[in-house]
């Protein structure tokens, strides 16, 4: 891996640790047991755009809600390509995957398709202003100047913490997992949402 990788990882993990720390989150993070909020927001998957519902989601079966910093970086490239190499074990356990994070639309479109990352298999949205992660209790950290993605674009969004929420059908957080807190890696959070969908 290019040094470049790494530091680009890392900087994405210290987004995580910011926005984790008290008076960043709009509300205490929720928890095993919590019922989650529904949401619709725009998404995209194989670039092509539509609007994402939750509680349509989750009248098929259970949702793996996976919130990351932002699209072409080190540890969120990583982990969308688990998830597309994952992709068919979620759906032979009846799970959907939607991921989310404040990249605007046009980044999405192309990260859903670029066959290194997203792949077509799956969604990610849109949550520009951090509202749909506040209502999970996540914090949101504001873009600053002069960071740019592993293709040299700029990244002028903010970022959400790599936070992974698993919902039974019936809308019930039934795990959740946070690099910030948990120290778990990007590919950890694939693996551990796979072993507890196939066990509801």
């Amino acid at each position: 891996m290019s040094t470049k990788y790494y530091f680009l990882s890392f900087l994405m993990f210290s987004f995580s640790l910011l926005a984790a720390r008290p008076g960043f989150a709009q509300s205490k993070m929720l928890s095993k047991g919590d019922a989650a909020p529904v949401f619709t927001a725009p998404a995209s998957v194989a670039g092509s755009e539509f609007e994402f519902s939750l509680k349509q989601a989750l009248s098929k079966g259970p949702v793996v809600v996976y919130f990351y910093p932002s699209a072409y970086t080190g540890g969120c490239d990583l982990e969308a390509h688990t998830f597309a190499e994952n992709k068919d074990k979620f759906t032979a356990a009846g799970a959907t995957i939607i991921g989310v994070s404040a990249d605007d639309i046009k980044r999405l479109n192309a990260f859903s398709s670029d066959p290194n990352y997203c792949a077509g298999k799956f969604p990610v949205a849109s949550d520009p202003e951090g509202k749909i992660a506040a209502t999970y209790g996540l914090g949101f950290t504001p873009g600053r100047p002069g960071i740019k993605d592993v293709r040299g674009v700029d990244l002028t969004h903010g970022f959400i913490p790599r936070t992974t929420f698993v919902i039974d059908k019936g809308g019930k957080i039934v795990a959740v997992f946070s690099s910030a807190t948990d120290h778990i890696s990007p590919a950890e959070h694939v693996e551990k949402s796979l072993a507890i969908v196939k066990a509801l």
